[in-house]
């Protein structure tokens, strides 16, 4: 039985088996032996399966919000108004436990239907979310602390993760610790603009940093290790999407502050997020770290035309404007183009 590959890893393979050959080690009838054993796919029927469960979920939603709004389900939710939210907690709970049954089962049973199982523990997520939720208003005191609903979801998730071996559960449980760190800082202020002096973009920034220090220090662990690429991604994320926005906003917690600035004057959080950026760059080459280098040239360049974008579209006509980003474009891709065929 041959083995089914698309089109890119099909070319792939070829290109390893080629070099493998020239440098002697396969012979002629080994290389074409292995050529002889593949054969490339004649359409990319995974992806369909992924984008049609992701769009199966959608409309879903969309048929159980179409329901909601016909005038007798109206009345049934408002019967259900009185239910008491224990009792709603408890039946999410029991809904989330059948999906994470029903998807590990079918995980051990049908392993090759990775998008359709993965769908259904995405719905035991939500019913798990909707859980947590019902029971903190079972037990709310009215103190309106609810970032601590966040961080027990940080636990469940992480113990389901841990337990399930879902790369997907541990993914929500690094958003609810996110979020977590976004409330309780709020909530610590009264809602104030700022938390020890910083705003939100720039407390997110130390909580990257904070989270990339603890993925450097565990990544020999053993029990990290299954989850350790998808955590040091989302903390990448984290960092740079709050530079991002640091180098637009600046440490200004309110709209109408920074507004009253011209963003001339904020240049030097543009120059710290190019520096950390460029930072990520140079180290992802020297270590060859694939993630860090490539967060860091793609977002060298999103901070690049953020900034060209901000300091030039109301000064320069628009067709040097659109020219200069042509060009810049044709210069990025001429580049790429060079090093992907030193490469190859």
């Amino acid at each position: 039985m041959k083995l089914n590959l698309d089109k890119q890893e099909s070319e792939f393979l070829n290109k390893a088996i080629a070099h493998w050959e020239k440098e002697e080690l396969l012979s002629a009838e080994q290389a074409e032996k292995l050529r002889a054993s593949t054969e490339v796919k004649g359409f990319d029927w995974m992806r369909l399966a992924q984008y049609s469960f992701w769009v199966a979920l959608v409309c879903g939603a969309i048929a159980i919000g179409s329901l909601i709004i016909s005038q007798q389900v109206i009345d049934w939710i408002k019967g259900l108004y009185y239910t008491p939210d224990i009792v709603i907690a408890m039946g999410s709970a029991l809904l989330a436990v059948a999906a994470f049954y029903l998807g590990t089962r079918r995980e051990r049973l049908t392993p090759e239907r990775v998008f359709s199982n993965e769908a259904t523990i995405f719905i035991g997520v939500l019913f798990t979310a909707c859980c947590i939720a019902y029971l903190g208003k079972t037990f709310d005191d009215g103190s309106g602390h609810y970032s601590l609903l966040f961080l027990i979801s940080v636990f469940v998730y992480g113990f389901l993760a841990w337990r399930l071996k879902s790369r997907m559960i541990w993914l929500f449980a690094l958003v609810s610790l996110g979020s977590w760190f976004g409330t309780e800082t709020g909530y610590q202020t009264r809602w104030a603009y700022y938390f020890l002096g910083m705003n939100y973009p720039l407390r997110f920034v130390l909580f990257a940093a904070v989270l990339l220090a603890a993925c450097y220090l565990l990544k020999n662990k053993p029990f990290i290790q299954y989850f350790w690429d998808l955590t040091y991604v989302v903390a990448l994320l984290y960092l740079f999407i709050s530079l991002w926005l640091l180098s637009i906003f600046g440490n200004f917690g309110h709209l109408d502050e920074w507004l009253q600035v011209k963003q001339i004057s904020l240049y030097y959080w543009g120059i710290i997020s190019l520096a950390i950026a460029g930072g990520f760059t140079l180290y992802g080459l020297k270590n060859k770290d694939a993630i860090a280098r490539e967060f860091g040239i793609t977002f060298v360049l999103i901070f690049i035309y953020t900034k060209y974008f901000e300091y030039l579209w109301n000064h320069i006509p628009g067709t040097i404007f659109f020219a200069v980003l042509a060009a810049s474009f044709w210069f990025i891709g001429r580049r790429a183009e060079k090093i992907w065929n030193l490469n190859t």
